[in-house]
């Protein structure tokens, strides 16, 4: 497709106060949303499978976008995996994500990832005139990643990662000051597995984790422009693999995540003279909520106490998965997941279904989207894939 367009529709409503002033504010929309969005999406067919989770499952190549500190825990020394997404598939076939990954376990103690991220919207045509050759645009955004991880003993690693970004989104049409937007942000995990312990009819493992994922400044597109938040957000999981023998395992995760970001609060202005219109003596006011334009640090701990609806609000605003794993033989695995968010904030409900091969050195991952919201996905039906090359294979015994 050649063209996009977005159609932006708000509501007013009206609200007496007394008998000599009236507070006019807009029903605004309560669904928080942030600048580079792409980097929440799963960008793997593993985690896509176990409804985009990955901060508590179990180490793969893809580590590096949920929770590095599980690089600490692989067995394999170093590996690569490569993964493409399509996006609004039912509609365009040039929209697409695409990352590769590398991880290394340095020793037994410690490893390095890096990543790169693209987001391509494919090509935008604008024709002035008939007589007039069609200008091409080609927005994109991207992201650059590095991270190390440390087991500070032999049953929990953390790890910190660095990351630069850039949007290109801006359309030179015509504009001079049209310009790409580049910021940095920085990833804090941890993640812990326990020993293999010993049940009365299967053995057992524990799994937990935690990220703070997109911490960094605000970013903007020109010097007049919209300061925009990263998606900054807290991820906490744990999970538990049931071992019943050498061939089959099966592993359930749970997961919940949060925008550490402002909510947006509820404007209006006092309507003085009655007459329903905002005249120059009539200020914008906040009438619910906290003033969003903070610093991204102060948003980061604003946001847990922010929302105009209040505490009911705020927990409408967590995001919660549940997942399954069949593992046999570590050769082929079967994945379940449900995604939840609230009607409120976004509505994203789905099922998600997955598959894993492994032959030799190679793992392949499928997995598959369905919507269970009014709101539909933009990856509902959509086939994801990944593919990882392991590199010294079976190196480090973790169990």
């Amino acid at each position: 497709m050649r063209s996009r367009i977005i159609l932006l529709i708000t509501f007013a409503f009206v609200f007496k106060i007394n008998a000599q002033e009236t507070i006019i504010f807009e029903n605004q929309s309560s669904v928080i949303t942030t600048g580079v969005p792409f980097l929440l999406i799963a960008s793997d067919a593993r985690a896509a499978g176990m409804g985009d989770m990955g901060v508590a499952t179990s180490v793969d190549g893809f580590s590096q976008q949920w929770n590095a500190s599980k690089y600490a825990f692989s067995t394999t020394k170093q590996g690569v995996g490569i993964s493409y997404t399509p996006y609004l598939s039912k509609l365009v076939n040039d929209i697409f994500l695409g990352n590769v990954t590398y991880f290394n376990r340095i020793d037994e103690r410690s490893a390095f990832a890096a990543s790169f991220k693209y987001f391509s919207l494919g090509d935008i045509e604008f024709v002035q005139d008939e007589f007039s050759e069609a200008l091409i645009q080609r927005p994109n955004e991207l992201a650059i990643d590095a991270s190390y991880a440390l087991k500070l003993n032999e049953q929990f690693a953390m790890s910190v990662a660095m990351r630069y970004l850039r949007s290109d989104l801006r359309l030179d049409v015509g504009d001079t000051d049209a310009a790409a937007a580049s910021t940095f942000g920085v990833d804090i995990s941890g993640y812990y597995q326990s020993e293999e312990e010993a049940y009365n009819d299967f053995n057992g493992r524990w799994r937990m984790g935690f990220a703070i994922q997109n911490i960094g400044p605000k970013f903007k597109y020109d010097e007049g422009g919209q300061e925009n938040f990263q998606p900054t957000n807290l991820r906490v999981g744990g999970g538990f693999d049931f071992i019943f023998d050498s061939y089959n395992k099966i592993g359930v995760t749970a997961e919940i995540t949060k925008l550490l970001v402002p909510t947006p609060p509820l404007y209006g202005f006092v309507d003085t003279d009655g007459d329903g219109t905002q005249d120059a003596d009539e200020p914008t006011i906040i009438v619910e909520g906290k003033d969003p334009d903070v610093s991204f640090l102060k948003g980061m701990f604003q946001s847990f106490g922010d929302a105009p609806g209040g505490f009911s609000e705020e927990l409408k605003e967590f995001t919660w998965a549940l997942s399954a794993e069949y593992m046999y033989q570590d050769s082929f695995a079967f994945r379940a997941g449900y995604f939840n968010e609230s009607e409120e904030k976004g509505a994203r409900k789905f099922f998600a279904l997955g598959a894993g091969f492994k032959y030799n050195v190679i793992n392949m991952d499928l997995s598959y989207l369905f919507s269970a919201s009014k709101v539909q996905s933009p990856l509902e039906n959509t086939l994801r894939f990944s593919i990882t090359f392991n590199i010294g294979a079976d190196t480090y015994f973790e169990y």
